[in-house]
């Protein structure tokens, strides 16, 4: 009896649990890379509209600035037309003051000795039809003088109803400006975090390599790890480092929303040694040459083009200035910067 127990304990069937464990695994997988998909999806829709609020609020400041130019040009405008309009005011108050002075003597004066009834009588005729002249243009200064002041008092209205449109037209674009450096803010913290995760990567994938290392926000490859000495062609250990740096740049790109303009922008640097290849003019030509050749690599490993920017340096941006023999090899490298164009 004893002897049958132990063989039916031999005997037990451990596969149904193993199973039932490995489907609960599939299904929490399955959760999270449902959560992994919807996250992104969430993502992606929140930068577009981000993108969308970036746009409007563009031409709404571009709308403002040109009605401020208008208010502005109306302004200027408004304020010649007050200025003439008070030269021509103070004309006519002069002339109105001559015609009253002139009408005061013409009234005081006193007659010629000698002088007969009927030339005492002329003279009176003829001062009363200038003084009728005179009390004529004086009504009709005056008249000028009140319509005058009724299209100053006007202008000035108009004036100040442009300079508060004004002055709300300025703090709508402060407004909108702060809006778009918020909205600008957003836009650079989330490229930084894609940068932060693309370099993560590139330490995973060329972790423990001396000639391979990060300065401030570059990925830096020495150049003997790409190129033999004087040469822009790929050797095969450059090429085995760029398929590495092809995979996480194209992974990238699956991830990174396509309203984000960014690129990484492949730069060449030579050491001070003039070169003494044939093919180069100078160290800028070989710096150019190396850069373009690294971008046609990642380019052929399945790398959108439209994402890379070849730019040659030179000897001009050394990391370590000086003529030692180490100096120069930190000198030589290409450097990879993910940026927004």
């Amino acid at each position: 009896m004893a002897l049958s127990r132990r063989r039916q304990r031999r005997d037990i069937d451990y596969w149904p649990g193993f199973v039932d464990a490995l489907s609960t695994l599939l299904l929490a997988i399955m959760f999270l890379l449902s959560v992994f998909v919807i996250a992104q999806f969430l993502l992606s829709r929140d930068l577009s509209g981000r993108d969308t609020v970036l746009g409007r609020l563009n031409a709404q400041i571009a709308e403002l600035t040109q009605l401020l130019a208008l208010e502005r040009s109306n302004s200027g405008e408004f304020q010649d037309q007050i200025a003439a309009l008070q030269a021509s005011l103070a004309g006519a108050e002069g002339e109105r003051s001559r015609l009253q002075a002139a009408l005061d003597a013409g009234r005081t004066s006193a007659p010629a000795p000698g002088a007969t009834v009927g030339d005492l009588q002329a003279r009176v005729e003829s001062e009363q039809r200038v003084s009728a002249q005179a009390r004529a243009q004086i009504d009709l200064l005056n008249q000028q003088l009140s319509a005058l002041r009724q299209q100053i008092a006007a202008l000035e209205d108009t004036l100040g109803a442009s300079e508060q449109r004004d002055r709300e037209s300025q703090t709508q674009i402060a407004d909108l400006g702060r809006r778009l450096n918020v909205a600008l803010a957003q836009r650079v913290q989330e490229l930084a975090r894609y940068r932060s995760d693309f370099f993560g990567r590139l330490r995973e994938i060329l972790a423990d390599r001396d000639n391979i290392r990060i300065v401030g926000d570059r990925f830096v490859f020495q150049s003997e790890v790409l190129f033999p000495s004087g040469s822009d062609v790929l050797q095969p250990q450059g090429q085995d480092e760029m398929r590495k740096l092809a995979d996480a740049i194209i992974q990238l790109n699956r991830e990174i929303p396509s309203d984000i303009n960014w690129i990484i922008r492949v730069d060449g640097h030579t050491d001070n040694v003039p070169v003494s290849s044939g093919r180069f003019a100078d160290n800028w030509q070989l710096s150019t040459a190396r850069a373009a050749a690294v971008v046609r690599f990642l380019v052929a490993a399945g790398v959108p083009a439209q994402r890379l920017a070849a730019t040659g340096f030179g000897e001009f941006q050394p990391l370590t200035p000086g003529d030692d023999a180490a100096s120069r090899a930190r000198n030589r490298r290409i450097e990879l910067k993910l940026t927004e164009r």
